[in-house]
């Protein structure tokens, strides 16, 4: 039996794994661009950041615990540490926080 060679599907396929390669460089420089939307430079967004994450996000003295809360997301939500929160509401479980419980942040 004679082996046939197919010398057009060989170069499709060299073809077909050029233009994958060059898709996959294009999408990954497209959402890798410094392109930040904001005309700012990337220093001043990123102190701007800082600042928002320095201060505290709530003023509120009390929070009431939403269905699929954690210790956690509350923390990062108001701006409270979560040993802080632990210490102010000794009678609350960490593990099982109940939806409509109120919890005290100050």
């Amino acid at each position: 039996m004679e082996k046939r060679t197919s010398a057009p599907a060989r170069i499709f396929a060299v073809l077909a794994l050029i233009g994958a390669v060059l898709i996959v460089v294009v999408v990954l420089s497209s959402t890798s661009s410094d392109d930040n939307g904001g005309g700012e430079p990337r220093s001043n967004q990123t102190a701007k950041q800082q600042q928002q994450q320095d201060r505290p996000q709530s003023k509120a003295k009390t929070y009431v615990v939403q269905s699929g809360d954690t210790l956690t997301a509350i923390a990062h939500r108001t701006g409270v540490p979560v040993q802080e929160i632990l210490a102010l509401n000794p009678e609350v479980d960490p593990q099982i926080l109940i939806a409509g419980e109120t919890l005290k942040l100050r």
